[in-house]
């Protein structure tokens, strides 16, 4: 075959025509790699390969991570986890032989990817995430993924959704190159922000208001303190980088009013980097005096009238059949901090009467469909459904008929695929509700909830304290979001950015 006919045979001609074409409209100052990459955009991606590991989270405990190879990249993912799993939510896949990792190696989950998933999804368009997802579920023949492990399918679904975005062609591509607006690294999220908004279903960018924790106590922390977080809303910013500064610079005035109050020993922190003080043995004063010091921190910080506060009660881990004990960390319990749910809610009228608390978080036990109903009814504040809705589809359903609840908390490891986690989001905002997006306490350095949230327009994101690498990943993605779209905004004038 002569190089003539090779040519004609594979278009080759007109393929490159179009590439130098285009090289010379961009004014490219490379076109070598101009038209290299131009060429590369040209052939069809399908998945090639799917390689899994063991990796250790933020708690030391070993999770999921995955390279998904196409034949224009390669793309990495992996996966966070809770300190406990619901009756209701996805089912990570854990090793079990207590002689390794404590029973939390998670080896069975790599080697199904590795033999199973991989298999399946090799020569699949990465662009197709409903199919990539739905050929692990049925895959997996279980309906809380149980076989595969929800731990190795939601890897595999997140790594996809990279390389589908990466494949995808933003329409407004060409505008950059003639600009020469944005660099291939920037032109590239937002080739993945609009991926994510494309599968949502064409929805424009928004940056979600951060929720940094700033005290810890429950499950989380070592003191006596029931719930599980104070957090502080930084809600009066403009723009997502000066929400970051106001809550960082309240954290660290925070530290020193605890300094100050309890001495150094007091400024240790829980799982998800915010500090954990013991200031009172008696745990309703607990309430008031960790708020009081919140408050005096946010005072401080100048900050008074632009950050609010939200609690994340975590009620389940202390509900005693119908009553809460507030002393079910302290070994010495007196028996006279039971309240019954009647009680906690008049503990939360004084609370959000006495501090600037806009949002709570499961006040109630999971199962106390009765109260947390009638306290969502006062409409005090916004109360999230974590504990009790799990991310779970059906749990949403009874709370939006029933209206148990106004927020969703969005765990996407609890549903298990990008795919779910898109219609969950969605349920959660046809019912008008907001969405805070969360990190789980073993996370990774994956800022994927961070372009998540900014994706599908969710209003509020927890990623714990505004310290610790894998926290500030998240927040520092979305600063870099905000950032670089205005950028775009200021090169195309092509998205609306609603900022908080």
């Amino acid at each position: 075959m002569s190089v003539q006919e090779y040519l004609d045979k594979h278009m080759l001609s007109r393929k490159l025509e179009d590439a130098v074409n285009a090289a010379v409209r961009a004014k490219t100052p490379d076109p070598v790699l101009f038209i290299s990459n131009h060429m590369k955009k040209s052939v069809q991606s399908v998945i090639t390969k799917v390689k899994a590991r063991q990796i250790l989270d933020s708690r030391g405990i070993p999770t999921v991570e995955v390279d998904l190879h196409t034949n224009k990249g390669v793309f990495r993912a992996s996966v966070p986890s809770g300190d406990s799993s619901g009756m209701y939510e996805a089912v990570e896949l854990r090793d079990g032989d207590k002689g390794v990792y404590l029973g939390n190696g998670v080896a069975k989950a790599v080697k199904n990817i590795n033999d199973k998933i991989s298999e399946a999804l090799v020569g699949m368009d990465p662009t197709l995430q409903s199919q990539i997802d739905q050929a692990m579920i049925d895959l997996d023949k279980t309906e809380k993924k149980g076989e595969l492990g929800a731990n190795a399918i939601l890897a595999v679904s997140i790594a996809a959704c990279k390389a589908g975005a990466a494949e995808k062609e933003a329409c407004f591509s060409q505008a950059f190159y003639l600009l020469g607006g944005l660099n291939n690294k920037k032109f590239m999220i937002v080739q993945f922000l609009r991926h994510i908004a494309d599968l949502y279903g064409k929805v424009s960018p928004m940056l979600p208001v951060p929720a940094f924790t700033v005290i810890s106590g429950g499950k989380h922390a070592g003191n006596n303190l029931a719930i599980q977080e104070i957090m502080i809303l930084p809600t009066g910013a403009n723009r997502f980088v000066e929400a970051l500064q106001m809550g960082t610079e309240t954290y660290h005035h925070l530290k020193a009013v605890i300094t100050e109050k309890y001495g150094t020993h007091d400024c240790n922190v829980g799982e998800s980097g915010g500090f954990a003080p013991n200031v009172s043995r008696q745990a309703i004063l607990f309430f008031r005096e960790a708020l009081d010091l919140v408050k005096e921190a946010i005072r401080r910080a100048g900050y008074t009238d632009k950050i609010q506060i939200a609690l994340d009660v975590a009620a389940t881990n202390f509900c005693i059949g119908t009553r809460y004990d507030l002393d079910f960390k302290s070994p010495q319990k007196s028996g006279q901090n039971f309240l019954s749910a009647e009680d906690m809610v008049e503990l939360y009228r004084e609370l959000c009467n006495d501090f600037p608390i806009v949002s709570i978080e499961d006040p109630f036990d999971k199962e106390d469909w009765e109260h947390i109903k009638r306290f969502s009814s006062t409409g005090i504040c916004q109360v999230v459904g974590d504990d009790l809705l799990m991310s779970n589809a059906k749990r949403i359903d009874r709370a939006i008929l029933e209206y148990a609840c106004n927020a969703l908390l969005l765990k996407i490891n609890q549903v298990g695929t990008v795919t779910e986690v898109i219609e969950v989001v969605k349920q959660a905002k046809e019912a008008h509700w907001g969405v805070v997006t969360s990190h789980r306490c073993g996370e990774t350095i994956d800022s994927f909830i961070a372009d998540l949230s900014v994706g599908l327009s969710v209003g509020q994101i927890k990623a714990g304290a505004p310290c610790r690498g894998e926290r500030l990943e998240k927040y520092i993605q979305v600063s870099f979001l905000f950032l670089m779209l205005m950028e775009l905004v200021h090169f195309c004038g092509l998205l609306q950015i609603l900022t908080c």
